[in-house]
């Protein structure tokens, strides 16, 4: 047994190749015990506490460091032999790959369960966390490429030429897109600042519609005819956009106009009967008041407030308040004024007055 292990093979003696064996077998065993034990007591700490940052801490460190450190300790086992300096190029390229592949994939992970954990603690909707993720792809896909170029610059290739190819074609994208980067910074203003979500009914210009979709270019939106009208986010974010789902009341004005044959006693009991109707009606009254004198009518303003942004309760509310003004004005007897004129004809005071004729 003791000339096998003394015999040669290529640089080294076999007794080494089983000595590097039985150390990457020990460090496979460690690993394994210590992916048993060690990570499941800490599972069983961070349980305990109501951060969830640990918890993810420890399943990166389960999914990504506990295998990128078995590779670079076997690399580092392997090492010691006696090796050939193409070979050791060799396995330095692959740590080097091993290494940005595994550090890309821990970065990617982290920054997206951050971004989760971020989100879930301000209550976002499925459908928010859902356009997240079109928006972290993109970025973890930037992470990927500053990785490779991280990777040739370890394999010793000159990545300045690249860096600066890559400026010089940025910008050439950049002048030759510019609507889709101004739609794509529109994106990310609308998902930030949140001045509409799916479901919202918004009136942009003379556009109105409910919101289906938010792309990262476009927005879709459907009207109450039933079109569906695509509109890019940078119109969007330039435009004055009326977001009536985050209404929390309505409030309306309206007038209405009486006779100036109406007695004082019926002007001065107009604010409290429109207060009584609108408070049986269901809204919160605000004020009542004869506002003006006009050409025809006496005018009073009123207002009130409908405690829902539902637009069919507003509608109804309207109507049950008309018609109850109207069925009251009826029974006391005041006219409601609308346009007209009287012309008043005077006799002449002098009949038998001759007038000269040309």
């Amino acid at each position: 047994m003791q000339p096998f292990l003394q015999k040669m093979i290529g640089d080294n003696k076999v007794l080494d190749y089983v000595i590097v064996l039985g150390w990457m077998l020990l460090v496979w065993v460690m690993l394994k015990f210590f992916k048993k034990y060690l990570i499941r007591y800490l599972q069983h700490l961070t349980g305990k506490t109501n951060n969830q940052f640990d918890d993810q801490l420890v399943v990166a460190a389960e999914k990504f460091v506990i295998p990128y450190l078995y590779l670079f300790v076997n690399y580092s086992i392997i090492t010691t032999l006696n090796l050939s300096q193409k070979l050791l190029h060799v396995l330095s390229a692959a740590l080097s790959v091993i290494t940005i592949y595994y550090a890309v994939r821990l970065i990617n992970y982290l920054m997206h369960s951050l971004v989760l954990l971020y989100m879930h603690l301000k209550n976002e909707p499925p459908i928010r966390i859902k356009q997240l993720n079109s928006l972290l792809l993109l970025v973890k896909v930037l992470i990927w490429g500053g990785g490779f170029i991280m990777l040739l610059d370890n394999l010793g290739y000159n990545v300045t030429t690249i860096i600066a190819g890559l400026g010089v074609g940025g910008i050439a994208i950049a002048l030759a897109a510019q609507n889709i980067l101004s739609d794509l910074f529109s994106y990310l203003v609308i998902f930030f600042d949140k001045p509409f979500e799916i479901g919202d009914f918004i009136v942009v210009g003379t556009t109105s519609g409910i919101i289906e979709r938010i792309g990262i270019k476009t927005s879709h939106l459907r009207s109450l005819d039933g079109q569906q009208l695509v509109m890019p986010n940078a119109e969007l974010v330039k435009s004055t956009i009326h977001n009536f789902k985050r209404m929390e009341r309505r409030r309306v004005v309206n007038s209405i106009g009486v006779t100036y044959q109406t007695s004082k006693q019926y002007l001065e009991a107009i604010p409290g009967i429109l207060k009584q109707i609108i408070t049986a009606a269901g809204a919160t009254f605000d004020r009542a008041h004869l506002k003006t004198f006009g050409d025809f009518a006496i005018l009073f303003e009123y207002v009130f407030y409908i405690e829902s942004p539902d637009y069919v309760l507003y509608m109804n509310t309207v109507q049950a308040i008309n018609l109850s003004l109207f069925e009251a004005f009826e029974q006391s007897g005041i006219e409601f004024a609308y346009p007209s004129q009287t012309i008043y004809l005077a006799g002449n005071a002098n009949p038998n007055l001759n007038l000269p004729v040309n």
